[in-house]
C-alpha cells in the first residue's frame, strides 16, 4: 500500500471502528479486526521474504487467529458477515490478481459502510521493466484497472497477452524508471457505495487499438523504431512458419 494512504486510513479510523482487510496475507493491515484471505494466518507477512514491509497499519495486530478467515474470496459464496457489518473495508493490491474482482467488489460494498481500494495504476501495468524487459507489468496480474475517483468508479479491462507481444503495446523500461511511487498506484476512498464495470474487447484489431492508444497518450516511440519492430515481428513469424 502507498505509504501516505497507510497514514491516511489510520487517521480516518475511530478506536471503535470494526475493520476488515480482504486479501491482506502478504502484508496485513494490523489495525484490521478481521482478515479474509486464501492463505493461512501462520504464513502472513510474505512480503518480508522479498525485502518489503511485512505489515502496515501500525505495530499492534488487532486481528487474531480466530478472526483470520481462510477462504477463496472469489467462490461466489457470500462472505460470513451481515450487511454493513464493518465500519471500514480495505482491499489493497488484490483485485488485479484475482479471477472475479467484480464479485469481490460487490461483497465489499455489501459488508462495509466505507473503505479503501488500491491497485497498480494502468500506467505502471503497461510498462516493461517492472519484473522483466520482455513483459508488461507483473506476470501474475490479470487486469488493467482504471479508477475514476470523482465518479467512484472502477473499470476493469482483461490484461490481454498481446500487451507483451509488440513494442507499441507497452511503455519501455526507461519510462517505467521515471515513474514515482505515486504514479505506480491508484486508489479509491469510498463511502456507502461505488460502481464497477468490465470493458470487453473483441477481435485482435480492437485489442491492438486499445493497447497502443493508451501507450501513445503517455509515451511517444520514434516512428522508425515501431516500423523496425513490425519488420522484426513479421520476419520472426515467417521464420517460425518455415521451420514448422
Amino acid at each position: 500500500m502507498f505509504a501516505e494512504s497507510d497514514k491516511e486510513i489510520l487517521s480516518r479510523l475511530k478506536p471503535t471502528d470494526v475493520v476488515l482487510d480482504i486479501g491482506g496475507w502478504a502484508c496485513p493491515f494490523n489495525r484490521a479486526n478481521y482478515i479474509l484471505d486464501s492463505e493461512p494466518y501462520a504464513t502472513r507477512g510474505y512480503y518480508k521474504t522479498v525485502g518489503l514491509p511485512a505489515s502496515q497499519g501500525g505495530d499492534r495486530e488487532y486481528f487474531t487467529p480466530d478472526t483470520w478467515i481462510q477462504r477463496d474470496i472469489c467462490d461466489r459464496e457470500p462472505y460470513p458477515f451481515a450487511d454493513k457489518f464493518f465500519d471500514f473495508v480495505m482491499c489493497s493490491h488484490v483485485l488485479e490478481d484475482i479471477r472475479d474482482p467484480l464479485w469481490v467488489c460487490s461483497e465489499i460494498m455489501r459488508v462495509g459502510k466505507r473503505g479503501y481500494i488500491e491497485v497498480p495504476s494502468r500506467l505502471a501495468e503497461s510498462c516493461r521493466g517492472w519484473e522483466s524487459d520482455r513483459i508488461a507489468g507483473l506476470t501474475h496480474h490479470r487486469w488493467l484497472i482504471d479508477i475514476d475517483g470523482e465518479k467512484s468508479h472502477i473499470r476493469f479491462l482483461h490484461k490481454h497477452h498481446m500487451i507483451h507481444s509488440e513494442r507499441r503495446f507497452a511503455c519501455p523500461r526507461s519510462f517505467f524508471r521515471t515513474l514515482s511511487d505515486r504514479q505506480k498506484v491508484t486508489w479509491l476512498f469510498w463511502d456507502t457505495t461505488f460502481s464497477t464495470s468490465e470493458t470487453n474487447l473483441h477481435g485482435i484489431s480492437n485489442i491492438a487499438t486499445e493497447l497502443a492508444g493508451f501507450v501513445r497518450t503517455h509515451y511517444k516511440y520514434p516512428d522508425w523504431l515501431l516500423k523496425a519492430d513490425r519488420v522484426v515481428s513479421w520476419t520472426s513469424s515467417k521464420f517460425e512458419r518455415l521451420k514448422r
